[in-house]
């Protein structure tokens, strides 16, 4: 059959700085999807959209086009609300865990599809899978079953949602073009939408350890994500948060499971506990449940029973014990003072560097490996202290870690000031 279209024109429509239409959109990305469109004319296509940029009627209808590559999913028949979360990925965000089984106390399915981490950001099904038996891939029936009890699913998407985004994301890794905002939200929200949620709540990061350095393009992104949210019929709201420090104590794989852990048992850090509420209580709030006390089943227990069915459910045993690493090396404070920076993106490196994470899609990551942290900006250290404990099965990774560290904590004598707060702002 002849194409109705031509690649290199629609190329040159974006290197000029010209609009594409909708007719234009739809085969580019039916003719990519079927290989008519071949990798490096994508590749062409992608940078001059990285430097040029697409208008939301465009980045709206790339978006509708990618869902329409694959099958898209219905929760209608569950008799509930759905609500999802998004993160755009950070340092020690292990949100997702306490965060699903909190949602669905509250009569909300929850089907949170992840997936595995690449480079300095954790995954979280990698965390997940360091829980014996624990098993990401479910069929689609095995996940509604899930979804009726105990209500909250996290499991691996199927190949069969929006598969030209699967062929994207890995052009565009091996491209320079993975910071494009368009190509970054419709990569994210074709996902999501195609998953058939309800309600969405993104949590767009921006600082060091995050995807977005700048506040300015991480409000951009979130902006953006909402309007094609809203397009396409899916109530959606945006947490900016600051992804300067680590989020926690932790950043591993069964380091973060058991933190995580903690916080369904009424404890936890400060800072996973207010985030993992205020993302709670959006998407309740989304999903149309008023006046949800999610503080309370965190402290009752409630979440944390949804949690043990959850894991029971998807093959794993709450109760084992976790992988613990078989080498530690400890970092201590040099004077006394107060920790003043302690930068995510040095801690990500090391956690990866010693590994908890993966420099490429098919490498094994470790269950132990990661970085204990024994302070917070703000808190006071005494010379010889802990600061961080590095974790292991491979001793020689140590100094490797290390370096990623070095320059990326301080201590300063008076206690810093003006800490940046850990939420941002709300975009809806």
């Amino acid at each position: 059959m002849a194409e109705s279209f031509d690649a290199v024109d629609i190329i040159r429509v974006k290197r000029d700085r010209g609009t594409l239409t909708p007719e234009q959109i739809d085969w580019t990305i039916d003719a990519y999807t079927r290989g008519v469109i071949a990798d490096e004319q994508m590749s062409a296509l992608n940078m001059a959209i990285l430097l040029n940029g697409m208008n939301r009627e465009e980045i709206s209808r790339w978006t509708a086009a990618m869902i329409a590559s694959g099958e898209r999913m219905d929760f209608s028949a569950l008799g509930k609300p759905t609500a999802d979360k998004h993160s755009t990925g950070g340092v020690g965000d292990k949100i997702t865990l306490p965060l699903a089984p909190l949602v669905a106390v509250f009569g909300v399915a929850v089907p949170q599809l992840s997936g595995r981490g690449l480079g300095h950001t954790g995954g979280t099904l990698d965390k997940l899978e360091s829980i014996p038996g624990w098993r990401a891939a479910l069929s689609n029936e095995e996940m509604m079953d899930v979804l009726r009890d105990p209500g909250a699913v996290i499991c691996a998407a199927g190949a069969g949602l929006a598969p030209a985004d699967k062929k994207l994301y890995a052009l565009r890794d091996v491209t320079g073009t993975v910071e494009a905002i368009p190509l970054i939200a419709s990569s994210i929200m074709s996902k999501k939408i195609a998953e058939g949620t309800g309600a969405l709540v993104l949590d767009v990061k921006c600082g060091s350890g995050a995807f977005m350095k700048s506040e300015e393009d991480a409000r951009e992104l979130a902006r953006t994500m909402v309007d094609l949210g809203k397009d396409a019929g899916v109530n959606t709201v945006a947490l900016l948060t600051n992804m300067n420090v680590p989020l926690g104590l932790t950043a591993g794989n069964a380091i973060e499971v058991e933190e995580s852990v903690e916080v369904l048992a009424g404890g936890g850090p400060a800072d996973v506990v207010e985030l993992t509420v205020a993302l709670a209580e959006e998407m309740l709030s989304a999903a149309g449940v008023r006046d949800a006390d999610v503080r309370a089943a965190l402290q009752d227990g409630r979440a944390m029973d949804v949690w043990k069915r959850m894991i029971s459910a998807q093959g794993g045993d709450p109760d084992a014990a976790l992988p613990v690493a078989r080498e530690s090396h400890v970092i201590t404070a040099d004077r006394d003072g107060y920790l003043s920076e302690l930068d995510a993106m040095s801690v990500g490196v090391a956690a990866w560097r010693l590994g908890a994470g993966r420099a490429r899609k098919e490498d094994p990551v470790q269950a132990g490996a990661g970085v204990r942290m024994h302070a917070k900006p703000g808190d006071p250290v005494k010379a010889g202290q802990p600061l961080l404990t590095l974790l292991t099965d491979t001793p020689e990774k140590f100094a490797r870690a290390e370096e990623a560290l070095a320059g990326g904590w301080a201590i300063s004598p008076e206690k810093p000031e003006g800490l940046t707060p850990l939420i941002l702002d709300r975009i809806s």
